[in-house]
């Protein structure tokens, strides 16, 4: 097995890992009260930021996966949230390429649409399908947590973790264009 095809089965398990700990804290009894603000979606923005920086590294059925994992301890409709963050991601793997020499700002804006489309059709499925939900109020609050917590999740993501956006040099040596 050469490096490259090594490296990219690590950081296919780091990611299942990091994934794992999101889950692993919030399901930890640290509170008994109720909270005051939701807490942002530590793993849709993780998500994202990886299928944009390196998409190799989280292929969908990985993403499917993870997120009705996710859907399932959380207790919330199997599948639902993890079929739309499963779209979210496709799109931004599509788009990922392109916005390759774009700056962060539009990657973080592009990001903030894709979390907030996520997010209502996942409301408006709810309703539509007369599902007991969480109040408008909260919601739009974890939305707007997720997508200021998106920088703080790059920023860690390429200095503590090594997921950079793809090079020429890497492009070639993985064999993917993104």
């Amino acid at each position: 097995m050469d490096n490259a095809t090594s490296q990219l089965w690590s950081k296919r398990g780091l990611y299942l890992i990091l994934a794992a700990l999101v889950l692993f804290l919030h399901l930890l009894p640290l509170d008994t009260k109720p909270d005051r603000w939701p807490f942002p979606d530590f793993l849709i923005a993780l998500t994202f930021a990886w299928v944009l920086r390196r998409p190799e590294y989280v292929p969908t059925l990985l993403i499917a996966f993870v997120m009705l994992m996710a859907d399932l301890l959380l207790q919330r409709p199997p599948g639902l949230l993890a079929a739309l963050v499963v779209l979210g991601s496709a799109y931004l793997r599509s788009a990922a390429f392109g916005m390759r020499d774009s700056g962060f700002v539009s990657e973080w804006s592009t990001v903030a649409v894709a979390i907030t489309v996520v997010f209502m059709l996942n409301r408006v499925i709810l309703a539509i399908v007369s599902v007991q939900q969480a109040a408008l109020g909260p919601v739009v609050i974890q939305v707007v947590l997720t997508i200021a917590v998106y920088p703080l999740i790059v920023l860690l993501s390429q200095n503590a973790l090594g997921v950079r956006r793809a090079t020429v040099a890497n492009t070639n040596a993985v064999g993917t264009r993104g």
